[in-house]
């Protein structure tokens, strides 16, 4: 161990060294000249150094536009997101105007069809409705906010109070439900 602690204090030694260890024939500062030693001078390194420096603070400029672009690229991106949709449930809102304006005996009829106008926009959307009535509770999909006795087995839900929405794969609103206890007994 000791011996390579030696060596690393031991600079390492140039073929042409004279015996003042200058190196060559250019004196103690050198002028830059790689041809004898291979090693560059100090004025080269520095040259080096400052393009080196350059291209750096250059990289670096890039990198830091590059980042807010793609960060302003997804704010507008985030607020936007929306869009389409806010377009197509405006179509709806124009249907109910149009409802609210028109003869009430036709007012049934012209909500029935905004429902179903509704329902389509939601669905192209990826937003389906979770079906729930008759099927086993399950606390992913359903919030309990009764449990009533009843014909049905115990767990499954027998009445729907709000629906509940999936947005492709994931639970975007919990239906609210009430769910079966069994048959209450005497």
């Amino acid at each position: 161990m000791s011996d390579m602690h030696e060596e690393l204090k031991d600079p390492p030694k140039m073929e042409n060294q004279d015996i003042n260890g200058s190196g060559s024939d250019e004196g103690p500062g050198g002028s830059g000249d790689t041809r004898e030693t291979g090693v560059p001078g100090p004025e080269q390194l520095k040259l080096q150094l400052a393009e080196m420096n350059e291209k750096y603070l250059r990289l670096l400029a890039d990198f830091e536009n590059y980042r807010k672009r793609t960060e302003r690229d997804l704010t507008t991106s985030i607020r936007y997101a929306i869009e389409k949709f806010a377009v197509d449930l405006i179509d709806v809102i124009d249907n109910f105007d149009r409802a609210l304006a028109s003869d009430p005996s036709a007012a049934r009829e012209g909500l029935e069809q905004i429902n179903k106008l509704f329902r389509t926009i939601l669905a192209s959307h990826g937003i389906t409705p979770i079906e729930s009535v008759g099927t086993k509770f399950d606390p992913s999909e359903h919030e309990a906010v009764v449990c009533i006795p009843s014909d049905k087995g115990e767990g499954i839900v027998v009445d729907e109070v709000c629906r509940g929405y999936r947005m492709h794969d994931r639970v975007i609103r919990c239906a609210k439900v009430a769910v079966s206890k069994g048959r209450e007994s005497e």
